[in-house]
């Protein structure tokens, strides 16, 4: 079962706004305040899109450097966190695009979870599966998987997607829905082994 990942560390929003502020005036304990609010999320979410924590270090520190000198556009709509999240996935997807690579790490599908016969007692899949299903994954075409991604583990509503990706709502859906159908074609095969 996919497991959507609660924000840590969140900031009321009140608070939030005059940390904003006052990190825009140059703060660096308001800065700091917003950093270890978002940095976990922020973190995770390039971690799955690089598939290398390392990588994702470097990413996190990016997509800081760019909210923080951007700081003054930022308007209050969308959400400071979904606006820190779209910054975070265009430094990512630049990258990746760069290295030409994505990877997606730590995924479990619905799908999957759902046979019963692919997953250890304490919750985890076999670890060829797992292997062929993050190849499922990578195989996806970009739009779909980082839907996939924000939707199912990320647990962003296809509101959210949607303004994270600069889509429409019903396009959010339909990638998630189209991608999770590819991943059962591509994954049949292997399932179908496991249970004859």
């Amino acid at each position: 079962m996919l497991r959507a990942v609660a924000p840590t560390g969140a900031v009321p929003a009140v608070d939030e706004r005059t940390l904003i502020a006052e990190a825009a005036r140059g703060d660096r304990r308001a800065a700091r305040a917003l950093y270890e609010a978002h940095v976990d999320r922020v973190h995770r979410l390039c971690t799955r899109i690089a598939g290398d924590a390392d990588l994702a270090d470097d990413l996190t520190q990016d997509t800081f450097v760019q909210v923080f000198r951007r700081l003054d556009q930022f308007r209050g709509e969308p959400a400071f966190s979904t606006w820190v999240h779209r910054v975070a996935l265009t430094v990512s997807l630049n990258a990746m695009r760069k290295v030409k690579r994505f990877r997606q790490r730590e995924t479990v599908l619905e799908e999957v979870d759902a046979s019963g016969h692919h997953e250890h007692a304490d919750g985890r899949i076999e670890p060829d599966l797992q292997a062929q299903l993050h190849a499922a994954i990578d195989a996806l075409p970009d739009g779909l998987r980082m839907a996939l991604v924000l939707h199912t583990i990320e647990g962003y509503s296809h509101a959210e997607v949607g303004e994270l990706l600069g889509i429409a709502e019903g396009t959010s859906k339909a990638r998630v829905f189209d991608a999770r159908a590819r991943l059962r074609v591509a994954l049949g095969p292997h399932l179908k082994e496991r249970t004859e």
